[in-house]
């Protein structure tokens, strides 16, 4: 009974599921995931972004791991814009319901115009290569029902006609930032995903699969308050096909140290997903490296059928997400001057 209760509730999620893209609530933490344009968008010049999540454990596990590493180029002699180049991995996994997952590589790369010191207008590119599998062997199907009990050994006649669908990746995306200071800036974005909707199917005798594109349009400002404190407001909305989310958060970014060699800042925020859920989010800076983590809290009734199926163990579907960005900032050399007249 556990197991048929489980089914069914995943049942009725499956096509929200097929439509969503990995996603994560700190999404300004893995940046070219929303949008291509991000890629070479920060104070430094190289930059390393490592994300984690683990969600609906007790239900559906389903685990994300991403990472990225970006840098920027700059012109030798023309300084109105500059060159970035990425590179993002991604690996989303689920081991409970025939062990669906998902791997892609992508390289990005965005040419920034630098209108003037305050304004940066980037476009962005992404082509990559993924790969989606599932385990069918892992699940059991009522065929293999011989009248008295469970028979794996029965044919299931649900053969497919692979169990690995690799295809093109590709999205494009545009970014403006107005920047008053290191500490007071404003992104926003637009980025596309599966431009050419490639078809996942996993059987090729059927009609076509296609993956919808996925719209991401996000906004992340952070303003400086006082000496010692910034406000961070981001916001974000996504459409791919019959599935859309909007959510937004804010970050109190309290500067502990400022002293050269020694910063400190610890951030402390909130964060809240339209689909329901309610995140609070801690994060601490030292110097150039950056750690956050949060907890997704449930508020959208599901526990209301974990209160019914107390033997299902569908109560509070538990959700972490960590993060760590690493950036390095090169010293610039020295523009030729003169160090003395010459008369």
């Amino acid at each position: 009974m556990k197991r048929l209760i489980v089914l069914f509730l995943f049942s009725a999620f499956v096509e929200a599921i097929v439509a969503q893209d990995i996603h994560y609530s700190q999404f300004y933490n893995s940046p070219l995931n929303i949008n291509p344009a991000k890629t070479g968008i920060f104070n430094g010049d190289k930059r390393l972004n490592l994300s984690y999540r683990n969600q609906w454990t007790s239900i559906v596990p389903w685990t994300t791991f991403s990472g990225s590493y970006d840098m920027k180029f700059y012109p030798q002699k023309d300084r109105k814009y500059f060159f970035s180049g990425g590179l993002l991995f991604n690996y989303d996994s689920q081991d409970r319901l025939a062990n669906l997952n998902l791997f892609n590589l992508n390289l990005t790369g965005s040419y920034t115009y630098i209108i003037n010191k305050q304004n940066l207008f980037t476009g962005g590119l992404l082509l990559g290569f993924a790969n989606r599998a599932v385990d069918i062997n892992s699940l059991t199907w009522d065929s293999q029902w011989n009248g008295r009990n469970f028979d794996a050994s029965l044919d299931p006649r649900e053969l497919l006609n692979t169990q690995s669908k690799s295809f093109i990746e590709s999205g494009l995306g545009l970014n403006y930032r107005w920047q008053k200071s290191k500490r007071t800036k404003l992104d926003l974005g637009m980025g596309i995903y599966h431009l050419f909707e490639p078809n996942v199917a996993f059987r090729d005798d059927l009609e076509e699969v296609a993956l919808p594109r996925r719209f991401a349009f996000t906004a992340v400002g952070s303003f400086q308050l006082a000496d010692k404190l910034d406000l961070q407001l981001n916001a974000m909305s996504q459409f791919q096909g019959d599935y859309n989310e909007a959510q937004i958060g804010g970050l109190a970014k309290i500067y502990v140290n400022q002293a050269r060699g020694k910063e400190t800042e610890v951030h402390v925020g909130l964060g809240y997903r339209t689909s329901g859920s309610l995140w609070p989010i801690m994060a601490l800076q030292y110097k150039n490296f950056y750690v956050s983590a949060n907890y997704d809290i449930d508020v959208s009734g599901f526990n209301d059928l974990g209160s019914q199926f107390p033997n299902a163990n569908l109560q509070n579907p538990s959700t972490i997400e960590l993060h760590f960005t690493y950036i390095i900032t090169n010293v610039k050399p020295f523009k030729k001057v003169k160090v003395c007249p010459i008369f």
